[in-house]
């Protein structure tokens, strides 16, 4: 954590160094985002909120680390802090390339070794969950850790989500969510191993790095079932066929997935929900219905 962007630099590069122009990055919603050219001929990635919580850039480098711990590609997270007029700032190293015509295989199999990797370092007194609480787009993230699967995504998932939509629900709506919490065992399998997962993971959230590597960016990570991520990877359009391929050679697909991956995206459309309003309302009553019709 730095006083201010100005001694991140200095810290970083030394005191003679300043920041040269600041030149805006499109492609976010929460965030302003900018590339920074410092006067040492170095560049750097700058996001900055006016709006958020004191914990939500650093809560967001924790999950980049976390992330780097198990050998996926990342931006290197370099300082979080405060600007002068007191919005919140993180700032990371800058990466920007062409991708590679194996994106999509390298994806795969980057992911599904960032799945496979240890994760007992990442909870606390459970299996299931993170050592602190995050974000997922603008709302916060509970991660209580649990020990099991089942048990998390009904209380720390679905059940919180659905606490938070109450306004947009009638009486049946409701009805329906409560049967399928009490139900979530009956369909969510625990998985054989736990995985750190990305959280949020759509193609906006995948870059290609200065080497046209992919890059993973802005997570919201927990540990749970590594089903949960290829789930969201199908809610807005989907990956490429070479993406899955490379993945399910390193984690196989599980018999019944189909059968439990809207329940997995439920969780994103209600955030979407509570975020964005009511167009996403037919879509969570359509997976209410099914399962709990």
């Amino acid at each position: 954590m730095q006083r201010s962007l100005e001694d991140a630099v200095k810290d970083i590069w030394g005191q003679k160094v300043t920041i040269q122009r600041k030149q805006s990055v499109s492609g976010g919603d929460i965030n302003d985002a900018y590339r920074l050219l410092l006067s040492n001929g170095d560049d750097a990635f700058l996001k900055i909120n006016s709006r958020a919580a004191d914990s939500f850039f650093t809560a967001e480098a924790n999950g980049l680390r976390a992330m780097r711990e198990t050998g996926a590609n990342v931006p290197k997270v370099l300082a979080c802090g405060n600007m002068e007029d007191g919005a919140k700032f993180l700032l990371l190293s800058y990466e920007r390339g062409n991708r590679r015509a194996d994106h999509e295989a390298l994806l795969g199999q980057m992911l599904a070794r960032m799945h496979r990797a240890n994760t007992e370092q990442f909870t606390q007194c459970g299996t299931f969950g993170f050592y602190e609480d995050n974000f997922i787009g603008a709302a916060r993230q509970i991660n209580t850790p649990k020990s099991g699967w089942a048990e998390f995504f009904r209380d720390e998932r679905l059940g919180v989500q659905m606490k938070m939509a109450a306004p947009y629900f009638d009486k049946t709506d409701r009805q329906l969510c409560q049967r399928l919490l009490d139900r979530l065992p009956d369909f969510l399998t625990e998985p054989s191993f736990p995985s750190l997962l990305h959280g949020d993971l759509w193609s906006g959230n995948v870059m290609p790095d200065r080497h046209g590597r992919p890059m993973l960016i802005d997570p919201a990570v927990y540990v749970g079932h590594h089903e949960a991520d290829i789930a969201m990877t199908e809610l807005f359009g989907g990956f490429a066929p070479e993406f899955y391929e490379a993945y399910h050679e390193i984690i196989p697909p599980e018999s019944g997935y189909t059968d439990r991956r809207d329940i997995y995206n439920l969780y994103h459309l209600l955030n979407h929900l509570n975020l964005f309003g009511g167009s996403y309302l037919s879509p969570v009553r359509r997976i209410l219905k099914r399962y709990a019709g």
